[in-house]
């Protein structure tokens, strides 16, 4: 059997060799999720699932220090940000418990024309079906997390294609489950290539495919679904912010550089366009950069880094050539620019790049963020928008009319004020649109997502 080698994106050491999957192996996971799914006799009734989630949520707990060291090592994501990874990701499986005391269907009104008299009904939520789940390298736990437990709390089998760059976290987690009494059937691993990732997400077993990466493979997965499948797709931005001239520099400045150069600006929310208005632009552009100046970079098992590496050498040098496009055509660098080794770069400010620059049109997915003045806020507002992409947006200002406004105006699925873009719980409703993405992420969201109602109508002559 083929396998791949996992390799720290910081020093290059390998970490594991995983099998690979083919098309064959992904045929049979489909038939095992498939007979679980249409035999219902064979479905986990709803105390069973509770108990196996809390079982999952007692072990992870217990194994907080190990699991963080599998996600730092192969994602890159500091030692700091990774811990608060697992933290979040163990709250996850909390709230899929908690939202199954609540998920449930209604009552639908009848007797209110002659023709539905003596009749009630009601709804009942049961499970989609089976569900395939492509994941991304930028958060290798919590995005399995996402994508596998919702399944599992409804009651839907799921096969999880993590990123082959960063495998072991989901591999290391659909263990726990199976330790924590889940059969086997109801979550599988499959690390493979694109084109056999191609054959899942297209494969007429599998009734949700739920996809978060970049833009061009998931809309392209979906124009290829087998007809009838339902999709979720998670795609990036380039997160406008605008600051006016009233904001607080004392919180602003820290919310931008976390937003910014958090897991090195790999976040799919991540600050990357600050609209500022002119009469603080110099100001803002001046302690950002000093900001940047002083974040760690380095090695992410490293308790004091703050900013990693990049996933792969090829991500830095496309980061470099962004940059230098933006600076030979008139950026100018206020700090960084440049990259310190083969895996990490600069925290890097570039004030007034041209606006069809890279780094003004497409997400960086790296330390990178740029800075314009704008004079009029109804300037910012068309800019920020002037993009197909729409997802977290942010205002900062103490005016609550501007804030309001910018709320309205914004073209974002979520909009901050007085906090930076990459902001999220898991348990708020996440998701792009237009070219950001499809249908709603969040824990008790994609529970929704990932199961299906079913109507009952009853009829009685004694109603």
């Amino acid at each position: 059997m083929n396998s791949i080698k996992v390799k720290s994106p910081f020093d290059g050491k390998v970490l594991d060799e995983i099998p690979l999957s083919n098309e064959e192996d992904i045929d049979l996971a489909l038939d095992r999720a498939r007979k679980v799914y249409e035999k219902q006799e064979m479905w986990l009734p709803k105390y069973e699932r509770i108990s196996i989630l809390e079982k999952t949520v007692e072990i992870m707990s217990s194994r907080i220090e190990e699991i963080t060291l599998i996600a730092a090592s192969e994602g890159g994501k500091p030692y700091m940000d990774s811990k608060v990874e697992v933290e979040r990701a163990i709250n996850g499986v909390k709230l899929a418990i908690e939202h199954m005391g609540v998920f449930e269907g209604k009552e639908i009104a009848m007797g209110h024309t002659k023709s539905s008299v003596n009749r009630m009904a009601y709804t009942m939520k049961e499970p989609i079906g089976v569900v395939a789940a492509i994941s991304a390298f930028n958060h290798p736990l919590n995005l399995a997390v996402h994508q596998t437990v919702p399944a599992i709390a409804v009651g839907s089998p799921v096969i999880i294609k993590p990123s082959e760059s960063t495998p072991m976290s989901a591999i290391n987690f659909v263990n726990i489950l199976y330790e924590a009494g889940l059969p086997k059937a109801w979550c599988q691993v499959v690390v493979c290539h694109r084109e056999a990732a191609q054959y899942l997400a297209t494969s007429p077993k599998i009734d949700y495919l739920t996809f978060i990466g970049s833009g061009a493979v998931g809309w392209y997965l979906n124009s290829k679904v087998s007809p009838g499948t339902r999709v979720g797709l998670e795609h990036g931005g380039v997160a406008p912010v605008i600051v006016e001239a009233d904001a607080d520099m004392e919180t602003l400045i820290p919310a931008l550089a976390k937003g910014g150069f958090y897991h090195a600006g790999q976040v799919c929310v991540s600050v990357q366009r600050i609209y500022v208005h002119e009469d603080i632009c110099d100001e803002v552009g001046l302690k950002l950069a000093q900001a940047a100046q002083k974040l760690i970079v380095g090695d992410p098992l490293d308790p004091k880094t703050e900013v990693g590496p990049l996933i792969s050498h090829q991500e830095v040098n496309r980061v470099e050539s962004w940059v230098n496009e933006a600076i030979s055509g008139g950026a100018k660098v206020l700090c960084g620019g440049q990259r310190i080794s083969k895996s990490c770069f600069e925290p890097t400010v570039l004030l007034d790049p041209p606006h069809d620059a890279k780094v003004s049109t497409s997400e960086i997915f790296g330390p990178v963020v740029c800075i314009y003045p704008y004079s009029d806020i109804e300037d910012a507002f068309k800019e920020a928008n002037r993009l197909e992409y729409s997802f977290q947006a942010a205002v900062f200002t103490k005016n609550i009319d501007t804030a309001l406004l910018a709320v309205k105006r914004l073209n974002g699925t979520t909009v901050m004020v007085n906090d930076h873009t990459a902001f999220r719980v898991d348990w708020m409703p996440f998701g792009g649109a237009k070219a950001s993405g499809l249908g709603l992420g969040g824990i008790s969201y994609s529970m929704e997502e990932m199961s299906k109602e079913k109507l009952m109508v009853i009829k009685s002559s004694v109603l």
